[in-house]
C-alpha cells in the first residue's frame, strides 16, 4: 500500500513538474523567442489612428468675393434601440420628416432598424436628406432634442448631430456651370471643382497613438503624426459684378423667349480673361440633387452649334488679310449657285437688295457676299486654313471640359466650302471658340487661350502663382484687325446689329441666325440666334457673345433676340469697368442726362419691383442679403447720382448680411454701409472708394477702404447729391 501511494505521488509529481516545465518553456518562448512578434501584436491592439481632414481651398472671383468654400455641416444620426426603449419613435419620425423632408415611411424604417438577431440597432445615419445639412435645420433638431430631454427627464433621446465639413456655395446659382460642385461624399463633380480637384483638395493627414484598455493615452507610447495639408485657394478671372449682369440679362431673355437654352460669355479680349459666363437653365450647387441633367450642361464650352452669320467675321478678316475685300466693289445680291449644287444659296431676303457693295453686303449679312469672298476669292484651301488658324476644330485650352468642334468640310465639295464661308453646313463650333476667334480680331490679331483662373495661392507656403495670358499664334495683322473692326462697327450703327447700339460708345459686332438641322435637312421654324461684339472699337475692353437656342418666335433673328441682351451686358460692363463714352456729337447731352439721375424711394418694395425701377432709370443695383423685400437703400431716396454708381438694396437684417463691394461709393455712403453692418472702418486717401480689404484686429472685424479723388463725373454727381441733401 505504501509503495502504491509513493508511486502515485511520484506520478502526480512528475505530471506537475512536466506541466510547469512546459509552462515555463512556453513562457520563455513567448516572452523571449517571439517577444518582438507579440509586442507588435500588442501595439496593434493599443494603437489608434485618426484621419486629419484638410480644408478644401476656396474659390473666389477676381476681387476676392467667395464663390465656394468649406463650411460646417451636420449629419443626423439616430439610436433606434434607445428611441424605441423610450417609446419616442412616432414623435421623432414626424419631426425628422418635417425638418428634413424625408418620406415618413423611410424615416420610420431607419428609426426602427434591427440587426439580424432581432435587436434594435444602436446607430443609423439618416441618409441622404440628413447628410451634411445646414446649420438652420440642425438648430431646429437640436432644440427639438433638448425639449424631449427636458420633457422625459433623460440625458439622451437618441438623436445625434455629427459635425462634418461640407462644401458651401454662398452665391447659390451664380456661376454654377463654371464652379461645378462637390457632392456630399466629397467627390468633385464638373466645373472647376472637378478640373482643379488636385489643387483644391489638399492632402489628408493622420495621427497614430497608443492607449490602454480604458482608452487612456499611454504616457510613453509611440506617437506618429502626419499633418494634413490644406488645399490651395483659387482666384478666378470672373468679376462678380459682370457675372451678375450676364445672368440677369439672359434670365430676362430666357423668360421672354422660352428657348431650350441661352448662353452668354463676357471676356477681356486683350488677355482672354473670362469676366462672366453663364447658361440657362442652371442649378444651385448647394441643392444639386433637386435638378435635372439638362440643368448641368455647360453650353458655353460643350454645346456645338452651326454658328451662322457671326462666323462671317472669320471670312471677313481672312478676305481683308489676303487683299480680297474691297468695301466699295459691287456684286449681285439675292442668290448664287455654286458648281455641282442642285439648289442656289439665298440671302435671308431671297430677292436680295440688287447690285450692292460688299460693305453693304456685310451690313445686310448677305450670304451671297460671303460665298463670293470665301468660296470664289479665298478658295477652299485658304478658307479652311484661316478657319483652323482662328482656333476652330480644336480645343481652346480653357480650364473646363470642352468640345473641339468640327470644321471637317470636304474641300472637293463646292457646296460645303460655300456654306462654311457663312457659318453653316458641316461647320460646328462652341461658344468659347467663337469668343476666342473674334477676340483675335478685337486685340490686333492674336489668338489667345481663354482662361478662368487668375491666381493660385498656397496657404501653407503663402506663395501665389500668377496665371499669365498665353498667345497661341498671330492670325491676322493689326491693320487687318483695325479695318475689320471699322467695318463691323457699321453693322451695329447701320446694319442688322442696330439693337446692340449704345450711344456714346463705338461697338463692333455681328448678328447670327442659323437654321437647325432636322432629319436630313434644315428646320423651317427652329433656329439658333446669336450676337457677338466688342467695345470700344478704338481700344476693346470687353467682348460679349450671346447665343439663344430655339427662341419661341421663329420670325425673330439674332438682331432682335440676342443683340438687346448683348447691349444690356455690354453697357453695364463698360460702366462698371470705368470705360468712358467716346466723343460724339451728343456727348454733352449724354453727360447731362447721366449726371442728373435721381434715386427713387425703393423701401418696402419687392426686390423685382425695385430692380425694375432702377433699370428704368438706367441705374444698376447690388442686392445685399437674401430677402425678397427692400428694407433699406443706399444712397437714400432723393439723392442725385451718376448712373455709374450702384444702388445698394438691403434685404435682410444686418446681423445676417455679408459685406458688399463698395467700389465707386462716396465715403459717406460707404461709412453708412459699414455702420449698418457694425464694422469698424479705416480709410486711406480721400474721395471715392477704389478698393477694400477685410481684416481682423484684436478678434474684431475691421475694413480698410482706399479712396481716390473723384473724376469730373463723380464731382458733378457729388455736387448734385449735396444739393439734394440741402433740399431735404
Amino acid at each position: 500500500m505504501t509503495k502504491r501511494i509513493k508511486l502515485r505521488t511520484l506520478l502526480i509529481g512528475g505530471f506537475i513538474t512536466l506541466f510547469f516545465a512546459v509552462l515555463v518553456g512556453r513562457v520563455y518562448w513567448v516572452q523571449v523567442v517571439e517577444a518582438e512578434f507579440w509586442a507588435d501584436k500588442a501595439r496593434e491592439s493599443w494603437s489608434r489612428s485618426e484621419k486629419l481632414i484638410p480644408t478644401r481651398g476656396t474659390i473666389t472671383d477676381r476681387d476676392g468675393n467667395v464663390l465656394a468654400m468649406d463650411a460646417q455641416g451636420y449629419t443626423v444620426a439616430v439610436n433606434p434601440q434607445l428611441i424605441n426603449k423610450l417609446g419616442l419613435e412616432d414623435v421623432i419620425v414626424s419631426k425628422l420628416h418635417n425638418v428634413l423632408g424625408k418620406p415618413e415611411s423611410e424615416v420610420r424604417e431607419i428609426v426602427t432598424s434591427k440587426k439580424e438577431n432581432g435587436e434594435f440597432r444602436q446607430q443609423r445615419e439618416v441618409r441622404n436628406e440628413g447628410w451634411k445639412i445646414d446649420k438652420e435645420p440642425a438648430d431646429r433638431l437640436e432644440r427639438f432634442k433638448e425639449e424631449l430631454e427636458e420633457q422625459y427627464d433623460v440625458k439622451d433621446v437618441g438623436i445625434y448631430l455629427i459635425k462634418e465639413q461640407k462644401r458651401y456655395y454662398p452665391k447659390d446659382n451664380m456661376a454654377s456651370h463654371i464652379i461645378g460642385y462637390e457632392d456630399k461624399s466629397g467627390e468633385a463633380k464638373m466645373g472647376l471643382e472637378a478640373a482643379l480637384d488636385e489643387v483644391l483638395r489638399g492632402e489628408e493627414g493622420e495621427i497614430k497613438y497608443e492607449k490602454d484598455g480604458n482608452g487612456v493615452i499611454l504616457e510613453n507610447g509611440k506617437v506618429e503624426f502626419k499633418p494634413s495639408r490644406d488645399g490651395k485657394n483659387v482666384k478666378l478671372t470672373i468679376d462678380a459684378e459682370i457675372q451678375h449682369y450676364v445672368e440677369s440679362a439672359i434670365k430676362e431673355a430666357y423668360n421672354k423667349y422660352q428657348p431650350k437654352s441661352i448662353t452668354a460669355i463676357a471676356a477681356d479680349p486683350q488677355t482672354m480673361e473670362i469676366l462672366g459666363m453663364a447658361n440657362l437653365p442652371d442649378f444651385n450647387p448647394n441643392q444639386y440633387g433637386d435638378f435635372k441633367p439638362k440643368d448641368f450642361a455647360n453650353h458655353a464650352t460643350r454645346a456645338l452649334y452651326e454658328p451662322g452669320s457671326t462666323f462671317k467675321i472669320v471670312t471677313l478678316a481672312a478676305a481683308i488679310e489676303e487683299g480680297y475685300f474691297d468695301p466699295n466693289a459691287t456684286y449681285q445680291s439675292g442668290s448664287i449657285r455654286v458648281p455641282g449644287s442642285s439648289k442656289p444659296i439665298f440671302d435671308h431676303k431671297r430677292s436680295g437688295w440688287g447690285p450692292i457693295s460688299y460693305l453693304e453686303g456685310l451690313k445686310h449679312s448677305s450670304n451671297v457676299a460671303f460665298v463670293k469672298l470665301g468660296y470664289e476669292m479665298l478658295k477652299a484651301d485658304k478658307l479652311k486654313d484661316y478657319i483652323t488658324r482662328f482656333g476652330f476644330g480644336q480645343k481652346t485650352g480653357i480650364e473646363l471640359s470642352e468640345n473641339r468642334g468640327n470644321v471637317g468640310f470636304n474641300l472637293s465639295r463646292n457646296i460645303e466650302v460655300a456654306t462654311a464661308a457663312f457659318g453653316q453646313g458641316v461647320v460646328q463650333v462652341t461658344g468659347i471658340q467663337q469668343v476666342a476667334a473674334v477676340a483675335a480680331v478685337a486685340n490686333g490679331g492674336k489668338l489667345m487661350v481663354p482662361h478662368l483662373v487668375k491666381e493660385i495661392e498656397d496657404p501653407v507656403t503663402n506663395k501665389t502663382e500668377i496665371i499669365e495670358s498665353k498667345v497661341v499664334r498671330k492670325v491676322i495683322s493689326e491693320n487687318t484687325a483695325k479695318l475689320a473692326g471699322d467695318y463691323l462697327e457699321q453693322v451695329v450703327s447701320d446694319g442688322t446689329g442696330k439693337n446692340a447700339y449704345i450711344e456714346g460708345y463705338r461697338i463692333a459686332g455681328k448678328t447670327g441666325t442659323a437654321q437647325k438641322v432636322e432629319g436630313k435637312g434644315y428646320s423651317t421654324d427652329k433656329y439658333v440666334v446669336s450676337f457677338i461684339g466688342y467695345a470700344p472699337v478704338e481700344n476693346p475692353k470687353v467682348i460679349v457673345y450671346v447665343v439663344v437656342d430655339e427662341p419661341n418666335d421663329s420670325n425673330l433673328g439674332g438682331g432682335a433676340v440676342a443683340a438687346p441682351v448683348f447691349r444690356e451686358i455690354m453697357l453695364q460692363s463698360l460702366r462698371h469697368l470705368g470705360v468712358k463714352a467716346s466723343h460724339t456729337d451728343s456727348e454733352k447731352a449724354i453727360e447731362q442726362k447721366e449726371q442728373t439721375v435721381k434715386v427713387p424711394d425703393l423701401t418696402e418694395l419687392k426686390l423685382a419691383q425695385a430692380e425694375a425701377e432702377l433699370k428704368g432709370r438706367s441705374l444698376s443695383s447690388v442686392v445685399v442679403g437674401k430677402g425678397g423685400t427692400v428694407l433699406q437703400q443706399i444712397p437714400k431716396a432723393g439723392n442725385t447720382v451718376s448712373p455709374t454708381q450702384r444702388i445698394y438694396l438691403i434685404t435682410e437684417d444686418r446681423t445676417k448680411l455679408s459685406i458688399p463691394n463698395m467700389s465707386g461709393l462716396s465715403l459717406r455712403d460707404a461709412l453708412e454701409i459699414c455702420s449698418l453692418l457694425q464694422i469698424r472702418v479705416y480709410t486711406e486717401g480721400q474721395g471715392f472708394v477704389t478698393s477694400q480689404m477685410l481684416a481682423k484686429q484684436n478678434g474684431e472685424r475691421v475694413i480698410k477702404l482706399k479712396l481716390s479723388p473723384p473724376d469730373k463725373e463723380m464731382l458733378v454727381a457729388a455736387a448734385d447729391e449735396e444739393a439734394g441733401n440741402k433740399e431735404e
